[in-house]
């Protein structure tokens, strides 16, 4: 009987998870059109979405853009000595609490390869 408890709760996640602490910019347009940018780092991240570790999680239903930096120094395959990857995708604030916030992922969104340290969106 537990392991069929198991298998459901389990069965509910379409998307493997990884709890890999990524830096994020999470940027979010206020209501006055003034540009706020968060600092966060990811936490249970999947393709779907992720968790931001913050103590100011934004209002579910917040829309928001976010700048994820992938470190690929280890990857022996690397051509034209990139050392990250900057992947770029909107969201929406799907759960927030005193420890953070889930954003779903957006199904559109792109990587570019970099050198620089700094991210910056177009």
């Amino acid at each position: 009987m537990i392991n069929q408890t198991l298998s459901k709760t389990h069965e509910k996640r379409k998307l493997d998870r990884f709890n890999l602490e990524i830096p994020a910019k999470v940027e979010v347009t206020t209501l006055d059109q003034e540009k706020e940018i968060f600092d966060l780092l990811t936490s249970d991240i999947c393709a779907g979405g992720a968790f931001f570790h913050t103590s100011q999680p934004l209002p579910e239903g917040t829309t928001v853009k976010i700048d994820l930096i992938l470190s690929l120094g280890k990857l022996k395959e690397l051509k034209d000595d990139f050392k990250h990857a900057h992947i770029e995708v909107a969201g929406t604030v799907l759960r927030s609490e005193s420890a953070g916030m889930a954003i779903c992922f957006n199904e559109d969104y792109q990587i570019h390869p970099y050198k620089a340290e700094a991210v910056t969106r177009h």
